[in-house]
């Protein structure tokens, strides 16, 4: 694992809000994760994340069209919580560490992983912010994205729009239809030019959670596939939004308890 950052990748990315690292994996990891990654999925039989009643393709309350939707991407939440596989490589403390170091936190918790598999003609992802869904509030927060397949611009690879993290906020526009929706709420970025991440499989980006990102269509006959997890900076209380946190553990939270359950969101670095 390519897990050692340079000064200017740390630079780069707290100027940008992401970077992508070529390589991350090398062959026989990113093997490890496509096997943990598809056995996972397949134990779950459709139930998009643990303590919910969600299924695949049907409206989970946060994306606002669920038949559009379904057609965007599979998602899949909190698979480490489900398959020993997918936890060991999830709370790998390397990945906490970079985690670390790019978003200058000295604690790093799994907020929840993700996989995205983009099957063949699917809708693009339009851009979109992370952090304003999320239970807590921090603008340090930010996610890991593994390519588990070569992601292309064919094939819907991510796009950012740079810079665009520090002047963003914690209101949600949620994730609509339109590509440019975003842009009523930040006009100022609407002549920003984007960067695509074009990525071969097992090379990875980080971004923050108030980049504006989205991604294209799967204009192939491919799959493009995702390991994604998203960390929370330790120390950061329950905000008051549902998200993803399970019902029976929703029921003990009041706003501005710490979320620091080892069973929810496990701590996996923090600085010595």
């Amino acid at each position: 694992m390519k897990c050692e950052l340079t000064k200017e990748q740390i630079q780069f990315y707290q100027e940008n809000g992401f970077i992508v690292i070529e390589d991350f994996l090398s062959a026989e990891e990113l093997e490890k994760w496509r096997e943990a990654v598809t056995e996972a999925i397949a134990e779950r039989k459709g139930l998009k994340m643990p303590g919910k009643d969600a299924i695949v393709g049907e409206d989970d309350g946060i994306n606002k069209d669920s038949e559009y939707f379904s057609k965007v991407f599979d998602q899949l939440l909190n698979l480490w919580q489900t398959n020993d596989k997918v936890k060991e490589i999830m709370l790998d403390d390397r990945i906490g560490k970079m985690a670390a170091q790019l978003s200058g936190a000295d604690g790093i918790r799994i907020w929840h992983d993700q996989a995205l598999f983009k099957k063949p003609w699917a809708n693009p992802t339009s851009w979109h912010l992370d952090t304003p869904f999320w239970s807590f509030s921090d603008r340090r927060a930010l996610s890991i994205w593994v390519a588990l397949d070569d992601a292309t611009l064919e094939n819907g690879c991510l796009y950012f729009i740079p810079a665009s993290f520090k002047e963003t906020t914690y209101e949600n526009k949620g994730i609509g239809k339109n590509m440019d929706g975003i842009f009523e709420a930040y006009p100022q970025f609407a002549q920003v030019a984007s960067v695509s991440a074009k990525m071969k499989a097992g090379s990875c980006s980080f971004h923050n959670g108030l980049t504006i990102h989205g991604a294209g269509a799967n204009m192939s006959c491919g799959n493009r596939r995702a390991m994604t997890c998203a960390y929370m900076p330790d120390g950061n209380t329950f905000n008051g939004e549902p998200n993803i946190l399970p019902d029976a553990y929703l029921k003990t939270l009041k706003v501005g308890d710490l979320l620091n359950s080892e069973e929810q969101n496990p701590l996996i670095y923090k600085a010595k």
